[in-house]
């Protein structure tokens, strides 16, 4: 089982105060890229922060990589790489510093630390600004030495928190692409928490789907994106209120996407022709009508709608 599953989760129960963070999970994490996928506020970091051990649970039970969070946790975070939501850099060490310091945190000797340092600031992009210190880099920058502190010690399993928060687009590209290889080519099993979908499915193959501090839905992103049904671009001319209230009596999913454009999910068993007759039942006309696929956006949305 340790082969396969990276973390486990079983019925775990996470409060702040009066507030749960986390109520009643079980979920389990092959091994491999699997997306931890929500809104803010879902409880994807303090999931994450309780695998570690950093966060006790008032219930339930944890492994990682086949030890017990609850007695292993030492030797837990020794065998992973984390790389949290927000800045966690020491003011006044240039990165190079910095990222060895964090190895012989995890147990590296110091001239070992040191030379993994240097290798793993160059594998993303930070090799010519790795005498500088950390404060004087940009958002971009951060993200990506955080990544590296995450990776020096060459870990098992690596826990990403939000990694392409604040980038630009071509800073975020990057980033994705330094995920994808270290999942697909360096063959590093990872947790992406993200709540931007796109980035998930760029990325993972797996997904773990939370909102309010319940896991809403899971599986592999192919099989969750279909063949539940068939996906229609839609756009009207007339009362689209009332449109979408016509498809919700008929039970099809419906959610708003661009400008004035609906995506409607017909079951299998349901014929294209019954747009247009939701349309004329409230005196619209259908406009545009286009084949589309499921996307992980589309998962989400369902998985919510369920809860």
């Amino acid at each position: 089982m340790a082969d396969t599953v990276a973390a486990t989760l079983e019925n775990v129960s996470v409060a702040y105060g009066r507030q749960w963070a986390l109520s009643e999970v079980s979920a389990e994490f092959p091994t491999g890229a699997v997306g931890l996928l929500g809104p803010n506020g879902a409880g994807k970091s303090t999931m994450l922060k309780a695998l570690l051990g950093l966060l006790k649970p008032n219930a339930g039970t944890m492994h990682v990589l086949g030890l017990d969070v609850e007695t292993a946790a030492l030797e837990i975070r020794a065998r992973i790489g984390y790389m949290p939501e927000n800045d966690a850099h020491i003011p006044g060490m240039t990165a190079v510093s910095f990222v060895a310091y964090c190895g012989e945190l995890s147990g590296l000797p110091a001239a070992d630390a040191m030379q993994r340092a240097h290798e793993v600031l160059y594998y993303v992009g930070l090799g010519e600004a790795r005498y500088r210190t950390v404060e004087t880099y940009s958002t971009g920058m951060k993200q990506r030495i955080k990544l590296a502190q995450a990776l020096v010690h060459d870990p098992d399993l690596l826990l990403l928190d939000e990694p392409t928060n604040g980038m630009d687009p071509t800073g975020r590209e990057e980033m994705l692409a330094l995920v994808r290889d270290l999942a697909h080519n360096k063959n590093i099993s990872l947790i992406f928490s993200s709540h931007v979908m796109p980035d998930v499915e760029s990325v993972c193959d797996t997904v773990v789907v939370m909102n309010r501090g319940r896991v809403v839905m899971r599986g592999p992103i192919a099989a969750l994106k279909g063949p539940s049904g068939r996906m229609f671009e839609v756009r009207i001319k007339g009362d689209q209120p009332a449109f979408v209230n016509e498809l919700r009596r008929r039970s099809f999913d419906c959610r708003e996407a661009d400008g004035d454009v609906l995506r409607v999910l017909l079951p299998a068993q349901a014929d294209a022709r019954e747009l247009f007759a939701a349309a004329s039942v409230v005196h619209a006309q259908v406009r545009h009508l286009k084949a589309s696929l499921p996307t992980l956006e589309d998962v989400f949305a369902r998985a919510v709608g369920d809860e």
